[in-house]
């Protein structure tokens, strides 16, 4: 018989078989199998069956419900082919069954297993591959296509805008690149997709009045304690919500907190002195006997509650459009302002660009103990002028 699409339609299992294979007599090996499932219906598949070293070897070609009887036939010619020029088809076969269990989500979890950031970074870089690329994960990783990408990509911008689909797009590209290395795909379908803008450098700085205005509407709670800080020394706001006991040194004559490499953005240890009023805020803390962090109740990286707060904050405030990283920038410019020089500003930053970029980070390895400690007194005490209305002046550094 000749499996044509009639004939197979008419084709039946006989009474008490549960499992059949009907061959084409035109073309050798090439049949359809049926037989009975689970819920007793009766499953029709195409098959190919060849001898090779006195061995059977059998595949599936597919089902016949997706391929007529021309297609399968066609498919079945490929296969034989590849039989009489010395392949094996069922290596092939392997092969993908093999590539479909590494899912997209399976090598996302080997790459957050694999990556080696900071606890923050890699719940960030979880949370974009995760939550915005969820409706992808039981895709074989190399299966997914960029239009498969462009879609989601578009789908994140639409929920979540711009910046967020651009960070999440460079996230799955540094996925792609880690799986290529791994020889888990051969190429990144996140090449060739748009790119969301990324929005532009914030430029905010408040002015003298909202930074007033800012100060004084803090309570005598953790997150007024935390901006004051952060006004008074310039950190990121992780770097000072998460700031714990041990980091500190309120017993030496001149008081430092040392931030460690493993909470600095650039991995290494940065110290600051403490002047006069950012340690009497730190001696303002409670301490609790249980907990080494000074602020935050219950997690265990610190302060967490800040959109809220900040949100209260405003209110009090009656300034807008600010972020709390906006005063890292308004205490950099404004010690600027008052004539400390772009070094020094860039120690009390824990910056490593600027002058510490090349060469001169190599050689140069002084942390310009004198010189930062001075700025920050010269900051407080403008500051302190600031907040006071006091009309004194404050002389800044002679420039070179």
């Amino acid at each position: 018989m000749k499996l044509t699409t009639a004939a197979v339609a008419a084709l039946q299992l006989d009474q008490g078989r549960t499992d059949r294979i009907v061959f084409d007599d035109t073309l050798k090996g090439f049949g359809l199998r049926l037989r009975v499932a689970a819920d007793r219906r009766v499953v029709r598949t195409w098959v190919l069956q060849w001898k090779r070293g006195g061995v059977s070897k059998r595949i599936v070609l597919g089902p016949a419900n997706v391929l007529n009887a021309e297609q399968a036939r066609s498919l079945a010619k490929e296969k034989l082919a590849q039989v009489w020029s010395g392949k094996d088809p069922t290596a092939d076969t392997k092969e993908r069954a093999a590539k479909d269990r590494h899912t997209l989500r399976a090598v996302i979890d080997q790459y957050l297993e694999h990556k080696r950031v900071k606890p923050r970074t890699l719940r960030d870089i979880a949370r974009y591959l995760t939550e915005g690329f969820k409706p992808l994960h039981a895709m074989p990783v190399d299966k997914v296509s960029r239009k498969d990408i462009a879609a989601q990509l578009v789908a994140i911008q639409h929920d979540h805008g711009d910046i967020v689909a651009a960070k999440a797009r460079a996230t799955v590209s540094a996925l792609y690149a880690w799986a290529m290395q791994m020889g888990l795909c051969e190429s990144n379908p996140v090449i060739g997709t748009f790119k969301p803008p990324a929005g532009k450098p914030r430029e905010r700085v408040l002015s003298d009045d909202e930074l007033v205005r800012v100060w004084n509407a803090c309570k005598d709670d953790d997150f007024g304690k935390i901006v004051r800080l952060l006004v008074l020394l310039g950190a990121r706001r992780q770097e000072i919500g998460g700031i714990a006991w041990p980091e500190l040194d309120l017993e030496s004559p001149q008081p430092t907190w040392t931030l460690p490499a493993a909470r600095s953005k650039n991995g290494k240890a940065h110290t600051l002195p403490l002047l006069p009023m950012a340690e009497r805020i730190i001696r303002s803390v409670p301490r609790m006997a249980s907990r080494d962090h000074l602020f935050g109740a219950r997690s265990r990286d610190g302060f967490t509650i800040w959109d809220k707060s900040k949100q209260e904050l405003d209110a009090r405030a009656n300034v807008s459009d600010w972020t709390v990283h906006d005063l890292r920038r308004t205490t950099a410019t404004k010690l600027a302002d008052i004539g400390v020089q772009p070094h020094i500003i860039e120690q009390i930053l824990n910056h490593q660009s600027g002058h510490k970029a090349g060469p001169a980070g190599v050689y140069i390895r002084s942390n310009y103990e004198r010189e930062t400690r001075t700025a920050l007194a010269l900051w407080e005490d403008h500051l302190t002028a600031l907040i006071t209305g006091d009309e004194r002046k404050v002389v800044p550094f002679e420039r070179a």
